[in-house]
């Protein structure tokens, strides 16, 4: 089978299509067809070994050989231990946490990593689901607790954690305003976004509005600029950004916690498909859909990493299969 490669930290030019060997799955797995897999930032950030977290398992080189989280595609072979899952079932997942791989043309997963697909969902809308609204709405449920009502900041909301985002917060009836660059701002309106700010002619610290909820995909502010933001009881949460501000929101959001009563919290990213079924559910109620920005062939996988990796993405970036 053909897959997309790489055994050294780098930029994309690391990556090379190569023929390997189509892997058997164990027997808690599932062979899968991938059909279509997305692009996340994990990627970027796992290809570059940046920031060195990104290192945990393969210090000096990667742990895993192929990229790709978010796949989608057809069951070709089972394990003998999988009771869920049948040859021919379509399904898609976050196949994260065990094992990666999904740029190539076929990947083994673990069962419980997988949801069903439903017919009437294409298998690029099904890849561009699971890490990016799962984040999203952890963010949003979990850590925020948002209510109807609300005023939610969303910061980096054009790409695909964002696009969710603001779809799951308006379905909750909170007010949602929305950051990003000037080309994606007409997007975040069609999606519903309350008001736009654009980053590149506007501060949206200084604006002077305050927040109950900020959920911070790209976590580019101090954690004082976030904690000037938010109101009394308000609730900030990183979902993706620096170490330096990771650091802050550990060391100091206790304090401000205790003090200004304004919670500083990080987002740890666990896949989960229970969480994977309820957006297969708001998908299918028309109320939350991915919004995908460009397609690419497994041939491209380098070109989508870079044009994601740079902050261009209209929402989700996904990668074709055959």
């Amino acid at each position: 089978m053909k897959a997309m490669v790489y055994d050294r930290y780098g930029m994309t030019d690391v990556l090379t299509l190569k023929e390997v060997k189509i892997p058997v799955p164990r027997n808690n797995e599932v062979l899968v067809k991938v059909h279509a897999a997305s692009v996340n930032s994990w990627d970027w950030d796992l290809l570059r070994g940046k920031p060195f977290v990104a290192r945990i398992g393969g210090l000096l080189k990667p742990k895993y050989k192929i990229l790709g989280a978010d796949v989608a595609g057809r069951v070709e072979a089972i394990g003998r231990d999988v009771t869920h899952l049948l040859p021919g079932d379509e399904v898609f997942g976050d196949i994260s946490w065990c094992g990666w791989g999904g740029f190539a043309e076929y990947v083994c997963v673990h069962e419980n990593a997988l949801s069903l697909k439903p017919s009437s969902m294409t298998f690029e809308q099904a890849a561009a689901i699971p890490q990016a609204a799962v984040l999203a709405l952890q963010g949003l449920r979990d850590k925020g607790r948002i209510q109807e009502g609300q005023t939610v900041l969303i910061n980096g909301a054009g790409g695909g954690v964002g696009t969710f985002g603001l779809q799951i917060a308006k379905l909750h009836g909170a007010e949602v305003t929305c950051v990003d660059s000037t080309g994606k701002l007409g997007m975040l309106e069609a999606l519903g976004a309350d008001y736009v700010i654009d980053y590149t002619h506007e501060d949206f610290v200084q604006k002077g509005k305050l927040y109950d909820l900020i959920l911070d995909v790209v976590g580019n502010r101090s954690i004082f600029d976030y904690k000037r933001l938010l109101k009394t009881k308000g609730t900030y949460v990183m979902v993706g950004g620096p170490m330096s501000l990771i650091s802050q929101i550990l060391f100091l959001g206790p304090i401000i916690s205790k003090m200004e009563r304004k919670n500083m919290n990080i987002l740890v990213h666990k896949p989960n498909k229970h969480d994977q079924n309820i957006l297969q559910e708001l998908f299918l109620d028309g109320t939350v859909r991915p919004v995908i920005d460009r397609r690419y062939s497994l041939s491209q996988v380098a070109d989508a990493i870079q044009y994601l990796g740079e902050g261009n993405a209209k929402g989700k970036v996904v990668i074709l299969g055959n």
